[in-house]
């Protein structure tokens, strides 16, 4: 399930911009059609994996990995992703970026087997860090300032949470009316389209400078989040196990080595002193807990659509679909009574409405309907997401120097993607120890049940990193006037 952000547009030092070209709303259509095809993937195959799972014998594991893999590759290497665009150069990463997902796109549309799909998804993660922030870099050094750049971010702030509906949307009628691969092989002639556009149409833009990369970093931060899934993956079979133990043990080591290697390098991939910060370390924390709701929750809500109420797979995009709009309805409405109300509140509610939504989801039944058992719920989490999304990605840049802007975007985004992931592998855990293995109607509600507690009790954690975390005047919490804030 994808997400609505907030996006800022953070000043862009006369280093590191391209001269402004003359088709730069060209460019716009390019960059947009990148964020599409992010979006999309995070959306569209949710609606396809029963028909997967039908079709190329995925396990329950395989399932969520599917998911995952693309959710890890994608968080734990956007950093690095934004260190390469501003080194190597934005336009040559972003289409290295554009053609490599292109290709894993095709490959995944092909597979048959549940490893091959899971490598296909993890490959896409892996060049959708490039493609993204080399997009974002793009945008920035192509509007620098003035009335386009605002037009211009707000359009590729809109596509996010229009991606993620166009994404539950067209997931359902090409798994429905021709096959579950399809929602792989769409991304193919769109990255065909910003491939050849951007040949024509980028210019080549990149930092001034040291160009050290991190790569230690980067190695300590992709193996401790690998091995810190893989350990809670494995928790299927019982927390008690020892492989479940060193794997989520060795993840904390390597993560606590990482923190421990950003001390010590001169140029660290996450610089410390970005999340050395009350407030932007309890946004980060809060941007994860939005993850494990909206990647790992969400999956649960479409099987249950599709195998239980046994919707095809258009009747459960379209069924899917309150959540996004009712995000993308009430996300306006809340920035405009944010600089009043402050983000403090709105942080604190929003987690517990939320909460509240999942508790009432836990409660389903194999006979229960959509409208009393589903809807509702959708509608109140949309609201309680729509309060933490406003606020999130702004507080991430409280006090954020005009060269950390970046850096501290793209922890957000990754943070995103990261709690996805880990939130899904728990939640698996939690479904299969509910289900005890059961493929009965339901055993499976008393897994999707489970897992609707366990993502309730996380946005309740979430409540109380806001009220610990989000705390100053609302001033002081309010996004400076050197940023501007554009509502997805």
């Amino acid at each position: 399930m994808a997400y609505v952000t907030s996006t800022v547009s953070p000043p862009t030092p006369p280093a590191l911009q391209a001269p402004i070209s003359r088709n730069r709303w060209w460019v716009l259509v390019v960059v947009a059609l990148t964020q599409l095809v992010v979006v999309l993937d995070g959306t569209i195959v949710n609606i396809a994996l029963p028909q997967a799972q039908e079709s190329i014998g995925l396990s329950d594991v395989e399932r969520q990995w599917v998911v995952t893999a693309y959710a890890l590759c994608f968080g734990a290497l956007l950093l690095l992703g934004g260190r390469i665009a501003d080194y190597w150069g934005r336009k040559r990463t972003f289409m290295v970026g554009m053609i490599g997902f292109g290709l894993a796109s095709g490959y995944g549309g092909l597979v048959d087997s549940g490893t091959e799909l899971i490598v296909a998804r993890g490959l896409q993660g892996v060049f959708a860090a490039l493609m993204a922030p080399a997009a974002l870099a793009i945008l920035t050094t192509t509007f620098p300032g003035g009335k386009d750049r605002i037009t211009a971010f707000a359009v590729f702030g809109s596509i996010a949470g229009a991606g993620a509906g166009v994404g539950l949307v067209l997931g359902g009628v090409l798994t429905e009316f021709a096959s579950w691969r399809w929602c792989l092989l769409v991304n193919v002639p769109i990255v065909a389209v910003a491939v050849l556009a951007g040949a024509f149409l980028l210019k080549e833009s990149r930092a001034e400078g040291d160009k050290t990369y991190d790569w230690i970093g980067a190695v300590l931060v992709i193996l401790g989040l690998g091995s810190l899934v893989y350990g809670f993956t494995r928790a299927e079979h019982g927390w008690g196990h020892a492989d479940v133990i060193g794997f989520i043990g060795g993840g904390v080591v390597l993560l606590a080595l990482f923190v421990f290697s950003q001390t010590k390098v001169a140029h660290p991939l996450l610089p410390l002193r970005v999340i050395n910060h009350r407030v932007r370390a309890g946004a980060l924390l809060l941007q994860a807990v939005a993850g494990t709701v909206m990647i790992g929750a969400m999956l649960y809500v479409t099987l249950h659509l599709q195998i239980v109420l046994a919707f095809s797979p258009l009747e459960a995009g379209l069924a899917s679909l309150p959540l996004t709009v009712v995000i993308g309805v009430v996300a306006p409405v809340l920035a405009k009574f944010l600089p009043v109300t402050g983000p403090r509140v709105i942080m604190i509610v929003g987690p517990v409405l939320g909460a509240g939504a999942m508790l009432y989801l836990s409660r389903l039944t194999a006979d229960g309907s959509y409208a009393v058992q589903v809807l509702p719920a959708l509608v109140l989490l949309g609201v309680g997401m729509a309060m933490m999304f406003v606020p999130m990605q702004n507080l991430a840049l409280v006090g954020v120097e005009p060269h950390d802007a970046g850096v501290a975007s793209a922890a957000t985004n990754a943070a995103m993607q990261i709690g996805g992931s880990i939130g899904l592998a728990i939640f698996t855990a939690v479904y299969a120890s509910a289900s005890a293995g059961g493929m009965t109607v339901d055993a499976l509600v008393d897994g999707y049940s489970a897992a609707f507690v366990a993502t309730a009790v996380t946005l309740l954690v979430g409540m109380v990193v806001a009220i610990v975390c989000i705390r100053g005047s609302k001033e002081e919490l309010m996004p400076s006037a050197d940023g501007v804030v554009h509502l997805g």
